[in-house]
Order: structure tokens, then sequence, then C-alpha cells
């Protein structure tokens, strides 16, 4: 492809998230301006549907980030009324813990092959501003989430102590680790990326080669991280951190990992990895 024909492609998927963010159904309410400035805090969040693609046994998985248009603030929203994903949910494995500004393809759904023109919608409310986002197969919102198909571009790779590897979109629990409140636990991967630059942007020879990111997707209580963005180890790829947790429950963690196409891919849909680890989280000594 034509690098000034990938570019206007990369332009219009950008437009096109932007429209889509724009239009969202809002109640009167809660009138806002989707595309105003952020804020620090009190502003609302927005799903962002980022396309679909086939999966080998005829189902598809829609890929789904969001935009928290608060510049500091996270949000916890649990599922149910005010975080739903319907119809057939309102849990469809979607994040309950909400990080600052955008977060690109955090997570799939998967649905039937006999799905065709149907549409799943996205409903948040955050700051009593609500906001609808439909998900559908639509064919402009085919997306290649594995592969940029004009550089060859892929994304990385991350391997964890369970012999799991994921790469691309995340399309199920990595790895499942136990934990105990207050007491500090090992994250450990190893990262791995193809190394293609996209021909169109300039030369980063001197950017890490991949780089990852943890954050918490789900769970009851706080997560502290002693490092969130870990050194690569440029040997072998290894990566540690560890997590402390304030609340027993279960929790969902999110790394990602960003090759030197960064965050979002340059709107391309492509390419990066997320991949969840679920940490079961037991009261600590003295905990009634």
């Amino acid at each position: 492809m034509p690098l000034n024909r990938l570019a206007a492609v990369r332009i219009s998927a950008a437009v096109v998230v932007a429209i889509c963010i724009f239009f969202a159904g809002s109640r009167p309410s809660a009138a806002q301006l989707p595309l105003e400035p952020g804020r620090e805090s009190g502003q609302s969040v927005t799903a962002a549907y980022e396309g679909w693609y086939p999966n080998s046994d005829g189902t598809y998985s829609l890929l789904v980030g969001y935009y928290n248009r608060n510049h500091t603030e996270m949000l916890d929203i649990p599922i149910g009324r005010n975080n739903r994903i319907e119809p057939g949910g309102p849990d469809q494995g979607q994040p309950t813990h909400f990080l600052p500004r955008r977060q690109w393809g955090v997570f799939i759904i998967i649905v039937p092959a006999d799905f065709r023109d149907k549409k799943l919608t996205w409903t948040l409310v955050a700051h009593n501003k609500t906001t609808e986002i439909p998900m559908g197969l639509a064919t402009l919102w085919e997306v290649s989430p594995l592969k940029d198909m004009a550089q060859g571009n892929t994304p990385p790779v991350l391997r964890f102590d369970s012999g799991s590897t994921q790469q691309g979109p995340p399309h199920e629990i990595s790895q499942s680790l136990d934990a105990t409140v207050a007491e500090p636990t090992m994250l450990r991967a190893w990262a791995s990326d193809d190394g293609l630059v996209d021909a169109y942007r300039r030369s980063r020879a001197s950017d890490p080669p991949v780089n990852v990111t943890w954050s918490k997707f789900r769970g009851p209580g706080d997560v502290a991280f002693s490092e969130t963005k870990p050194h690569v180890d440029p040997s072998d790829g290894k990566v540690t951190t560890t997590a402390t947790f304030t609340t027993p429950g279960e929790y969902i963690l999110r790394l990602q990992a960003n090759d030197v196409s960064r965050e979002g891919g340059g709107g391309a849909q492509c390419c990066w990895t997320n991949a969840h680890v679920k940490v079961t989280v037991k009261p600590g000594a003295g905990s009634w």
C-alpha cells in the first residue's frame, strides 16, 4: 500500500473513532460534548469500539477500549447498572477500573457466527454522565490487530511462567496467581517483538524494542505496583515487578506491551498486546 494511502487510512480510522464517540448516546441531563477538553477529574468515561475481526472457528471478536476524559482521576465502576453491556450482560468481560485518558484494545467480546447485523451496547455512567456506544459487524469496522497489513508489523509477544503466551488482544487469562493482602506478590513475564518499524515514521532505533505497563483491570480494592513500567531485560526479555493488594477478593491485572508503533499503533489497530492475569487475594494475618 502506498504510504500516502496508508496515512489516509490511519487518519480515517481516527476520525471514525472520534465520530463514534461524538455521537454516543447520552441523557439530556448529562449533556456534554464528548470531545470537549479533558479536566483533572469529574468527567465521563466513554467506551471506544475499535472494530471486529473473524476467528478461525467462525465466531467474531469485538475489540474494545475506552476513553476516560479525566487527566488524573482513576474511576472504579462496578458491573451493573452503571457499567453494562447488553443484550446478554451486564457482564461481558469489560473493565471495572478505568485509567485516565485513552486505553486501547483492553478486552474483546466473542460473538457467534450468526451475529450478523445484531449489536451490543456498552453503557457507562460516571459522575452522573451517561454514554452509550453500539458495537457491531459493519464492514468498514473490520480490523487486523495481529498484523499491520501495510508494513507486516506484528504485536509483541508476552510469555508467562504458566507457559501461556499472548500476542495481540487478550483472549484468555494468561496466568492465575494467589496473593495475600498487604504482602507483595511477584509478577513475572517475558516480552519480545519482531522489531519492525513502520516506514512512514521516522527511525526510532534508539527506542526500546518493547515497553510494558502493568495496571489494574478489575478488583475490589487498590493495587500498588513496585513499578508500573518495569525494565525489560534486553538479553532475554524478562520483566518483573510486584503487586500489593489492599482488599481480599478476585482481581484481574492487565499487562500491556507496546512496540515502536506505540499507544494505539498510530490508529491502525495494530500492533500492541494486552494480557490478563487473575490474582486471588486472601486476607492477611490478623484479618477478620
